[in-house]
């Protein structure tokens, strides 16, 4: 089993059709043979049962086993061997010829027990034989003679020899299928497998020079297993392909935006270090304002990281911690953070019950985000309105807005609006909402709000009610 297992898969595939084309040929040829064996030997009975043996031979042949010393009777070479058998198990035969041995069939008909005997026997010198035999009739009252029977025998060579000719024809056609279904598996297995061949040197390929770039070539007609592999490779490779891509872009931009507080921060901890180490400490105001830029840079770092972190997330890692929870209760929460951080600001909110599965942490996130943007944008003094309407979330704000040609990049990746990149935030804000609220089976949208401001959107699939499962 082992040795099997190591071999390649075309030449199992081919030993494999060898073998079922060898039980198939096999289970015919033996069928063939026993059919026309049993055939042959009905022929042969049926001849032995025709055979006529006259009144006046048996007569002959008594009178000559009665003599002193019987003589030979001229028959035919081809005549079938004719046997008398007395009850008494004694035995006459024509002097010169083979004898058929007796068996117990025989006496039985002789006794008058078995009306016929029909079996194989020997002769004395070993010779195979067909042996029938039968009661011995009166001429002329047409009446059984008991203790008499005489038996008919004929050589089994007209069996044997066919049946061994047509032994070796289909050994030998046999043989010759085989080999010709070995052959012939071996060049299916190796067209069949030829797609499979192409894939493996795709993989290979792809894992010794990482070039996710590589196709393999599929009709778009074929359906088949191979092409359908073939197409989850290529689907697979692009998807790599685009994760990889993303993830590089991902570095890119964030190790971009680490750089600007990271320079800031060193120079903010080198102009501190230096005023120690000459002995000449900088003005007091200066230095508080120092140190709460390194504060504020250090809070930046920690939120760009935690940002990171969410979006670096899987989608399993995810999917442990869902559950049903109440949105209006979450709302809640946000907004009591976005209170702290625009006190001077007039945060109103109309929330109705409504119920979401969805990851308690990352939602929240995900709603705090959206109030910082609106409190971030927000004239002094301003106003964000806060509904919450059969599963719509709606943030308002009164601020400059956004303008029509970058809406379509605002849930993009570390992307900043021109006129906001002097404000604190990494960009990554937006991209992990969407994220969130898609992974719950919603949608989140922004746009331009009458009379100035923006509006964002977020729907989600719930309930009024708290069900068992939310559909």
């Amino acid at each position: 089993m082992r040795k099997l297992k190591s071999l390649p898969l075309r030449s199992r595939l081919a030993l494999l059709v060898a073998s079922a084309v060898a039980f198939a040929v096999a289970a015919v040829s033996v069928t063939c043979w026993f059919l026309v064996r049993g055939q042959l030997y009905r022929q042969l009975d049926e001849q032995l049962r025709s055979e006529q043996v006259s009144s006046g031979l048996l007569t002959v042949m008594v009178d000559n086993c009665r003599l002193p010393e019987p003589r030979q009777l001229p028959l035919a070479p081809n005549s079938p061997i004719v046997t008398i058998l007395y009850s008494d198990g004694t035995t006459c035969t024509n002097p010169g010829i083979k004898s058929v041995k007796v068996q117990d069939a025989d006496l039985a008909v002789a006794d008058g027990d078995a009306e016929t005997a029909l079996h194989s026997a020997k002769t004395t010198d070993g010779t195979a034989v067909r042996v029938y035999t039968r009661p011995v009739v009166d001429r002329n009252t047409r009446e059984v003679q008991p203790g008499i029977a005489v038996s008919v025998a004929k050589p089994l060579g007209q069996v044997t020899e066919p049946l061994s000719s047509l032994a070796w024809v289909l050994l030998l056609v046999s043989g010759i299928g085989v080999v010709g279904a070995g052959a012939a598996g071996l060049a299916v297995a190796r067209a069949g497998l030829r797609p499979v061949d192409k894939l493996t040197e795709a993989v290979e390929h792809v894992a010794r020079t990482e070039d996710l770039a590589i196709r393999i070539p599929v009709d778009d007609e074929d359906d088949d297993e191979v092409a359908r592999l073939s197409r989850s490779f290529n689907s697979m490779t692009t998807s790599l392909a685009s994760s990889r891509d993303l993830q590089q872009q991902l570095i890119a931009d964030a190790g971009h935006e680490l750089r600007t507080p990271l320079t800031s921060l060193r120079t903010n901890i080198e102009l501190l270090t230096r005023s120690e180490e000459t002995g000449r400490p900088l003005p007091e105001a200066d230095r508080k304002a120092l140190l709460a830029s390194v504060k504020a840079q250090m809070t930046e770092l920690a939120a760009l990281i935690g940002d990171l972190q969410e979006l670096s997330r899987s989608e399993a890692q995810r999917g442990e911690r869902v559950q049903v929870l109440a949105l209006e209760d979450t709302v809640e929460s946000a907004l009591r953070r976005a209170r702290l951080r625009g006190p001077e600001l007039t945060i109103t909110a109309h929330l109705s019950p409504w119920y979401v599965r969805a990851e308690p942490a990352a939602l929240e996130r995900a709603v705090v985000n959206i109030l910082d943007n609106a409190v971030k944008f927000s004239p002094p003094n301003g106003t964000i309105e806060v509904t919450l309407h059969e599963g719509v979330l709606q943030v308002r704000d009164h601020g400059p807005g956004i303008p029509a040609d970058e809406l379509p990049h605002v849930f993009d990746r570390f992307w900043r609006s021109p006129s906001a990149r002097a404000l604190p935030g990494s960009g990554l804000g937006l991209s992990i909402v969407a994220r969130t609220v898609h992974q719950s089976g919603g949608e989140v949208t922004l746009t331009p709000a009458e009379g100035g401001g923006t509006v964002a959107t977020v729907r989600l699939p719930g309930a009024p009610t708290a069900p068992p499962e939310i559909p």
